[in-house]
């Protein structure tokens, strides 16, 4: 089975490099997606493997996606320059791998999106 991510990021340069790397190294990307209602409304349709999250969409932060991905087992990884996401995007942020803004490490993000995918397999096994 095809890996899948579902990508939520606002600014649109980010979201096409992310997209593209990705499909380079075989993921089938959901999205990019700029805005929590539309990440939202694609959950309901299928669900990710991994997801990676942009902590502030606009005026808006990411919070109610991420619920929404933990509440359904898919675990998830933020890009983000704050070193403590969880203090603008809450406590559905914390402990969450984050690739860092900018990704400058295109191997950084591929060992994380690796890392998340063995975890779900785990949480599977485990549920």
């Amino acid at each position: 089975m095809q890996k899948t991510i579902l990508i939520v990021e606002n600014e649109f340069i980010i979201a096409m490099d992310l997209k593209v790397m990705l499909e380079r190294q075989g993921w089938r990307v959901l999205g990019p997606v700029a805005r929590v209602a539309h990440a939202l409304r694609l959950l309901e349709d299928e669900l990710p493997t991994v997801a990676l999250l942009d902590v502030n969409l606009g005026d808006h932060p990411v919070t109610p996606v991420a619920e929404a991905l933990r509440s359904r087992g898919v675990p998830f990884a933020v890009a983000s320059a704050y070193d403590k996401p969880e203090l603008f995007g809450g406590a559905a942020l914390a402990d969450v791998p984050n690739v860092g803004k900018p990704t400058s490490e295109w191997s950084l993000l591929e060992e994380a999106l690796a890392a998340l995918t063995s975890r779900r397999s785990t949480s599977r096994v485990e549920a």
